[in-house]
């Protein structure tokens, strides 16, 4: 697996359920969209190395969100909606790797250990027991871990066998939406399990693969040579991103997607009832590296 790690990257750009969040190369960090918690207060934010935001379902709440922040020393920070604790980071240490689901926050550690905090009604913070971690991916419901052999673990509400990755093998990325599953394989070619009423599954054609990312309803893939793919729930427009070029990070919120480019800008199609789409503007966005 050892050959293929550097093809996990930190998260330089990150898409909520209305916000988006960008890291600038110089460690602070910009967001827009929909503030009604406080998700987008992060301009006080230094040193940071990646973000996460939490992406809910419309069908899930009204929009309740919080930001996660990496910062270089290992210590994390979070801002936003914490009614379940999600927001309750400032106490760990060693983290290398984030990610914010619905109510909750998960942190990897340098040793391969996982932590998490926030709602646990379906057991998605179960995740104490865990090792050999490389990268994680946080859902709705659903807490997916990727292992240094390429294989998958996960915890949480499986009701549409979402959590069924058990058999799958050479995986170099994960990401979990609403209530799917999409692992990136190290050939370049995609899998995924889980809800697929609006085709967000619809990936076994996929290749030339290098990145994923997955919103509420629809999954959105990064080729090599820099343009990108989408499935799924397109009623705003988030999977309209066929015309994308020199893209180099891609993510995706409840619906809406957004790409970073090679020179450090960045481009959004879909939802933007809350702004979460003006991103043109944004410059400096630090490109993603290991």
């Amino acid at each position: 697996m050892d050959d293929i790690l550097p093809r996990i990257l930190k998260d330089t750009i990150a898409a909520g359920r209305r916000h988006t969040v960008g890291l600038k190369s110089d460690g602070t960090v910009m967001a827009v969209g929909d503030n009604k918690n406080g998700q987008c207060d992060v301009c006080g934010w230094r040193d940071i190395v990646a973000v996460a935001a939490s992406n809910v379902h419309m069908a899930t709440n009204t929009g309740n969100a919080h930001t996660v922040g990496l910062k270089s020393d290992g210590t994390v920070v979070a801002v936003g909606w914490n009614a379940q604790g999600q927001c309750n980071v400032s106490n760990w240490r060693d983290i290398v790797a984030i990610a914010a689901g619905w109510r909750r926050t998960v942190g990897l550690k340098s040793d391969g250990m996982v932590v998490a905090v926030g709602r646990n009604n379906e057991g998605q913070c179960n995740v104490s027991d865990w090792h050999d971690i490389v990268a994680v991916t946080a859902g709705d419901w659903h807490t997916i871990g990727l292992k240094r052999d390429g294989t998958l673990i996960a915890v949480g509400n499986n009701r549409y066998g979402q959590c069924n990755v058990n058999n799958w093998r050479d995986i170099v990325a994960v990401e979990a939406g609403y209530l799917h599953t999409v692992g990136l394989k190290s050939d370049g070619k995609v899998v995924a399990v889980g809800l697929n009423n609006q085709g967000q599954c619809e990936v076994s054609n996929w290749h030339g693969i290098v990145a994923i990312a997955v919103g509420s309803s629809h999954t959105v893939g990064l080729k090599s040579d820099g343009t990108v793919m989408a499935v799924g729930w397109n009623d705003y427009g988030q999977c309209n991103v066929s015309d994308w070029c020199d893209i180099v990070a891609v993510a995706a919120g409840c619906a809406h997607t957004v790409g970073l480019k090679s020179d450090g800008t960045m481009v959004a199609v879909g939802d933007n009832e809350y702004g979460q789409c003006d991103v043109s503007d944004w410059h400096g966005i630090q490109i993603p590296s290991k």
